[in-house]
């Protein structure tokens, strides 16, 4: 199928957010693919209006959601400026102002210092990376009840709505990181009340893996923006995501290594 008309779809959902019928159920042949090039039809339309590319998420890279959520596979997008947000002191307020079914995600971020080999060596895509912080992704689904197939997904900027990074911690500082990251913990809660827990064996084996995924999947993807050095990578959530409204405040706590949690308010 011809990816624009979706694209066009794609740029006036996004300019007048709302819940609509799934892309896949009224786009015949659909494939993560064509949703790929939709979406870079968004990406190309967003840098005109002066939008910046500034990093991308993961999305999926935990299985256990796979069935849940009706896909087979990881996926990634862009984040940007106007979507990025840097907690001051591991806190920030948030505005869900645009997003439509907001879900809360705890995941783990990098900063390139350069961009990865491709390797399925943890160690050595450490190597191309200058620090790492908790990230808290919002992700949003256009879609009724978060019904949808990853290519309604890939088309759709990977559900992404914002990036919330903490403090960031260089790697240099924190020994023995490619082996702990697998086995951090984080507790995700609404109010005091515990929501969820994970660890980073959730993300494809290893954060420092999803990393591998989106290296290896935009190898393949010859008109995607490549990798640079100074993108921002959230490697996925370590729970599963859940509801999130205006008036909230969110917290999680990681256990492992250096990092730091977040509190988020959302208004």
């Amino acid at each position: 199928m011809d990816a624009t008309k979706l694209a066009k779809e794609l740029i006036e959902l996004h300019d007048r957010p709302r819940q609509v019928a799934p892309f896949s159920s009224r786009f015949p042949g659909l494939t993560a693919e064509t949703g790929y090039a939709a979406a870079r039809q968004l990406h190309a339309h967003r840098l005109a209006q002066g939008w910046v590319l500034a990093g991308r998420k993961n999305g999926f890279t935990n299985r256990g959601l796979w069935e849940r959520y009706g896909v087979n596979g990881p996926m990634w997008g862009a984040v940007y400026d106007r979507t990025l947000i840097f907690a001051q002191g591991n806190r920030a307020v948030v505005s869900l102002a645009g997003l439509v079914q907001p879900r809360i995600e705890p995941e783990i971020c990098f900063k390139l210092k350069s961009v990865p080999p491709r390797t399925r060596n943890p160690a050595a895509i450490l190597e191309a990376i200058e620090w790492i912080a908790h990230s808290i992704e919002i992700v949003q689904c256009h879609h009724p009840e978060w019904k949808m197939t990853l290519a309604d997904c890939t088309a759709d900027n990977a559900l992404h709505g914002r990036l919330i990074v903490g403090t960031p911690v260089e790697v240099q500082r924190i020994a023995g990181l490619a082996a702990a990251l697998p086995f951090l913990k984080v507790t995700l809660r609404k109010g005091n009340a515990v929501i969820d827990q994970g660890t980073g064996a959730n993300v494809l084996d290893s954060p420092l893996l999803s990393l591998a995924f989106l290296v290896d999947i935009l190898a393949e993807q010859k008109d995607a923006p490549p990798l640079a050095a100074g993108e921002i990578i959230s490697t996925g959530t370590l729970t599963d995501a859940h509801p999130v409204q205006a008036g909230e405040t969110w917290n999680t706590d990681l256990h492992g290594f250096a990092v730091r949690g977040l509190t988020v308010n959302f208004q």
